[in-house]
């Protein structure tokens, strides 16, 4: 079976790691897997991409056409793809309303299958008839690693105690505002806070192992990645309760579900950092290997 990703090439690495992660995991599962990245920033640079899209898919010829992203799904249904399938990640739906609504036009006159990250995303999407499927996690990429290894690989201190925001504090909706007021209230001088900047994923685990925390403020998400990484390495978390995070950590000791409130967040950061050890996170999402997302995945590209 040849199949096509289609996605957003604006990153720093050309396409997202999420992204690539899937594709090769397909492709480990015995799928031929093509990628064509969109470069262009906000709808006009996507349309932009329409002609180009159509020239490829004249040349060349897919079983499957699985686009990532509300945007390329468009910009791939206008362009003439046929047995569409899209995977809505999270901003996609959660963002803002008017995306839904175009979405529940493509879903019902272009799109062969709907994908969506978790039930939070199936709620506020509204349409009944897309699968449920979370994004899987690499767990010979995301393991436990020695501390004293981990830390020397990115280079913290050994003699304090490290929190680790999981994303770029620049994005808005990933709201490192609450990061930083919650560490600011707690106020120690043995207390570090580290952000994932434009670090190659195969660098991430190191971040995790070496962090005595993870944490995710965000505003919303989908079914964020971030989180079963550090679940794969058995690192303690705190989150807001957004996507499917509360389902991936809730049974897991020491991890914490918090609020909006910075001093509420501050106080389950400290409950982490007393548990003070590594947790059984891997074992709790061992479902969401990779291995065993892509044939779910594969599922439906035969129901194509």
């Amino acid at each position: 079976m040849r199949v096509l990703f289609i996605s957003s090439g604006n990153s720093k690495d050309g396409i997202s790691p999420i992204v690539k992660n899937q594709g090769e995991s397909l492709r480990r599962a015995g799928i031929s897997i093509d990628y064509f990245t969109i470069k262009g920033k906000g709808i006009k640079g996507y349309l932009k991409a329409i002609p180009t899209v159509r020239a490829y898919l004249k040349e060349n010829r897919y079983d499957i056409i699985h686009a990532h992203y509300w945007l390329s799904a468009i910009v791939a249904s206008l362009a003439g793809a046929n047995r569409m399938v899209v995977s809505l990640m999270g901003d996609d739906v959660k963002a803002k309303r008017w995306f839904r609504w175009i979405i529940y036009i493509f879903h019902h006159i272009s799109w062969s299958r709907t994908i969506v990250k978790s039930r939070d995303m199936y709620l506020s999407l509204g349409i009944k008839d897309v699968y449920i499927v979370p994004n899987g996690v690499d767990l010979d990429r995301f393991r436990p690693i020695p501390k004293d290894i981990a830390l020397k690989e990115v280079g913290w201190s050994e003699t304090k105690r490290h929190i680790l925001f999981t994303s770029n504090p620049d994005r808005v909706e990933k709201n490192f505002t609450l990061a930083k007021r919650a560490f600011e209230y707690i106020d120690s001088e043995n207390l570090s806070l580290h952000y994932l900047k434009d670090i190659p994923n195969e660098r991430v685990p190191y971040y995790y192992n070496a962090s005595d925390v993870v944490i995710l403020t965000s505003l919303w998400e989908g079914s964020p990645n971030a989180i079963k990484e550090a679940m794969a390495c058995n690192v303690p978390i705190v989150s807001t309760p957004v996507g499917d995070v509360e389902e991936v950590i809730s049974n897991t000791k020491g991890c914490y579900i918090s609020t909006y409130d910075y001093r509420e967040f501050a106080s389950d950061i400290k409950k982490a950092l007393e548990f003070g050890k590594k947790t059984d996170g891997r074992e709790a999402i061992k479902h969401l290997k990779s291995e065993i997302i892509a044939k779910k995945i594969i599922d439906i590209y035969k129901g194509i």
